[in-house]
């Protein structure tokens, strides 16, 4: 068994997925990571007109109505190469392969099908995935011709799209969400809590799960990636019911070359999908590091409530550090998750157990919290008079403050200028209302709206 098939295998084994999962497969320079960019909304992959600029998989997630799928970038596949890092990009391409539920087979409709494409879409079939083929680069119309010839590549009707520019998009999510597998992640039982234990490798996960659980549960060893597979525990603690998902360490994306320790990469990422709470476990014995930044960074992008957790408090002599210059050193180099509550914990001596629950309690009930329109509006609106804002000249006005979601709490705020707000002035009204209802252990999201009745200001003419 190849390394590629025993990642897909273990990949099928741990699935518990929250939604399809969508990989876009090609070779290089065909608009891939252009087309991921257009379906997450934001710039997450870096995109050059050159080939090969995308070599480890990108996660991001996609929102079609009320549609939700996760969708992989991967780099430009040769499956023929042997070359070092085309090796290398063609394992990362056959992991997303193992793990997807459907894939997005991309080809430029300019250049026609290449000796390539034909390679991949022999690839593909052999994969046994459900495949939308995808057209890129049709900017415009006449080039019925160039599609007519990728019907030889036997994925069916081709969706014509220009990623750059977003024609034919829709549509061709309006497929994808046709032929994609519906969610099956079963819905969590109520009052249960889930939890992920999230850090990279060696800074005593494992352990700490074994402590919270009171038994050993998982598998503890000094060498770092000991952990691969997410392991899923139901437990209770003074009588309260948790499920507990100890991931996988993850590595610094240019020290990780095992496939499976790639997989176990994803699984961690994709815990999050699964918990409600993430809990960041640190070092103490070796302070934060930019990889402890960066995993911080997945918590709060994937808007889940998060306790820091210093572990091996134990190892630091006494004396020679205090919890609160820890506290400030992690309060100044992880700005952005300023509410996140911080536990110092020795897993292997059991000390600060309880703490870590009492806290994950508090921030789990935090998350959930609702508040009326009219406490949300009067808190913003004060928040504006104390500080006003001037946009183009118009000061700005807030009409209303919706809740339109909790875990994480979201609010929808209709303004005058929605478009033209600055985003530290989004970061203030974000710590107005922490001050006002709390939401500790939770980010605070913001969409901001255009106020009824406001018009767009138009542009003087030169």
């Amino acid at each position: 068994m190849t390394t590629e098939q025993r990642g897909a295998q273990v990949t099928g084994a741990a699935r518990e997925m929250a939604h399809p999962i969508i990989a876009i497969v090609g070779r290089p320079n065909v608009g891939k990571s252009t087309l991921f960019n257009r379906l997450v909304g934001r710039r997450r992959a870096i995109v050059r007109d050159v080939p090969g600029v995308t070599r480890d998989r990108l996660y991001g997630q996609v929102a079609f109505e009320r549609w939700q799928a996760t969708v992989i970038d991967t780099g430009g596949f040769d499956p023929s190469s042997e070359e070092p890092l085309i090796e290398g990009v063609r394992r990362q391409v056959m992991i997303a392969l193992g793990e997807a539920d459907l894939v997005l087979f991309v080809v430029d409709a300019r250049a026609g099908v290449t000796a390539l494409d034909a390679e991949i879409a022999r690839a593909l079939r052999r994969s046994e995935r459900p495949v939308v083929l995808v057209a890129n680069k049709v900017d415009a119309g006449g080039m019925e011709s160039a599609l007519a010839e990728l019907y030889t590549l036997g994925f069916g009707d081709p969706a014509a799209v220009s990623a750059e520019h977003g024609r034919g998009v829709a549509e061709m999510l309006e497929v994808v969400r046709d032929r994609a597998p519906l969610d099956t992640a079963p819905p969590a039982p109520k009052g249960v809590v889930h939890l992920a234990v999230i850090g990279r490798p060696n800074v005593g996960k494992s352990s700490l799960v074994n402590a919270m659980v009171g038994t050993e549960r998982v598998l503890v060893h000094e060498a770092p990636g000991t952990t691969r597979d997410a392991v899923d525990t139901a437990f209770e603690f003074a009588g309260r019911p948790y499920v507990l998902v100890d991931t996988a360490g993850i590595r610094r994306k240019g020290k990780v070359s095992e496939a499976l320790e790639k997989l176990a990469v994803v699984m961690a990422l994709r815990s999050l999908e699964r918990c409600q709470v993430a809990l960041l476990v640190l070092d103490a014995s070796d302070g934060l590091t930019a990889q402890d930044t960066h995993i911080g960074g997945y918590a709060h992008e994937a808007g889940r409530a998060v306790v820091l957790v210093v572990n091996k408090w134990d190892l630091v002599p006494p004396g020679m550090v205090r919890k609160a210059e820890v506290t400030e050193e992690l309060r100044e180099r992880l700005p952005f998750l300023d509410y996140a509550p911080i536990c110092f914990t020795s897993a292997i001596e059991g000390h600060g157990v309880r703490e870590i629950f009492d806290t994950v309690d508090q921030v789990a009930a935090e998350a959930q919290r609702r508040v009326t329109t009219a406490e949300a509006t009067t808190v913003l609106r004060q928040a504006v008079e104390r500080r006003p804002a001037s946009v183009r000249g118009e000061a700005l006005t807030v009409q209303s403050a919706e809740q339109v979601s909790a875990a994480p709490p979201t609010f929808a705020l209709k303004v005058n200028r929605p478009e033209e707000v600055h985003f530290s002035y989004e970061r203030y009204l974000t710590r107005s209302l922490r001050l006002a209802f709390g939401f500790a252990g939770s980010p605070i999201r913001l969409s901001l709206r255009r106020a009824t009745g406001s018009r767009p200001r138009r542009r003087a003419r030169r």
